[in-house]
């Protein structure tokens, strides 16, 4: 479905992507990962035509990629993370302008409508303005204008960005489901959301591809001898990655969340945690809390982006 080959984008000489190789499925949902920066939504919007690749070749269900032919564009929506909505229609008519520029007739968009409603789980809220909507039902009223014309790609950046849990549960079911008639690319900061929706991972890290593949083929490539643990070090940011890049037996670390005075921590290291305490105290770090990483697929990116450390 999808063959990307060397696929480069810089501004001036710093690259945002460099030399990206992949290949994806038809119906297949697969999930881009990697650190803010790391360029998920640059190979997005290159693969969305919203943004020319500098180099490289992309190949799309046997079409050589044209950012300027109609019919090529006319195989792919696209959802932003801010869904792209005039807010002042309703959905009905905003989803009927949208078609009418994709350039589908009366009949046409009839004939599909109904699909889409019940696809992105928007039944009796045809006639709603969209500014009267929530977040969620926003969001879906974005991949029903991506998915009007029924491509074959569906790009979604951070579909589940800002939604609360029981949002996050009817995405996933709304994501599912686009498989059953098109490719579906998303990327997100939820890696719990990504191993349960997606059949195949891309990991990008300063722009470049470190590694592809399933949950599981991913985790047979792990060491295993890295111990890793989630901290809550007392601290600023700075300080924090200041010290853990001076420990030596610490591979890599990713600061997930900023408190008040502290910083919740994914730590790759080479000894055992008993070993590593000492270490952290010596360096002036408060140690608040010490436990195992809650998550293989935590794991397997921790390891893989290398956090802050070089």
């Amino acid at each position: 479905m999808i063959e990307v080959q060397s696929l480069s984008r810089y501004y001036g000489e710093e690259s945002a992507i460099e030399d990206l190789t992949f290949q994806i499925q038809d119906k297949q949902v697969v999930g881009f990962l990697g650190l803010n920066g790391a360029g998920k939504s640059t190979t997005l919007k290159i693969l969305a035509t919203l943004l020319s690749p500098s180099s490289g070749s992309i190949v799309i269900d046997g079409n050589n990629y044209d950012d300027t032919s109609i019919s090529f564009r006319s195989n792919i929506g696209f959802l932003p993370e801010e869904p792209p909505l005039y807010r002042e229609m309703t959905v009905l008519s905003f989803l009927k302008h949208v078609a009418r520029l994709r350039g589908m007739d009366t009949t046409a968009f009839k004939d599909r409508l109904p699909l889409v409603i019940k696809q992105c789980q928007l039944i009796g809220k045809e006639k709603s303005v969209i500014n009267t909507l929530s977040l969620g039902f926003r969001k879906r009223v974005g991949i029903a204008q991506a998915i009007i014309h029924n491509p074959k790609l569906i790009i979604l950046d951070e579909p589940i960005s800002g939604l609360d849990p029981k949002q996050i549960a009817e995405m996933r079911s709304v994501i599912r489901s686009l498989r059953e008639h098109a490719t579906v690319l998303l990327s997100s900061h939820n890696l719990n959301e990504i191993e349960e929706t997606c059949d195949k991972l891309l990991i990008l890290h300063d722009g470049k591809l470190v590694a592809q593949g399933t949950t599981e083929q991913l985790s047979s490539n792990l060491s295993k001898e890295t111990t890793r643990m989630e901290s809550e070090l007392v601290g600023e940011r700075s300080v924090i990655e200041t010290a853990l890049s001076n420990i030596e037996e610490i591979t890599s670390f990713v600061i997930e969340e900023e408190r008040i005075d502290s910083c919740v921590v994914h730590l790759s290291m080479t000894i055992a945690a008993e070993h590593i305490v000492p270490k952290i105290i010596e360096k002036g770090l408060g140690l608040r809390s010490l436990q195992s990483a809650r998550s293989e697929l935590e794991e397997i990116f921790l390891s893989l982006t290398k956090g802050g450390k070089s």
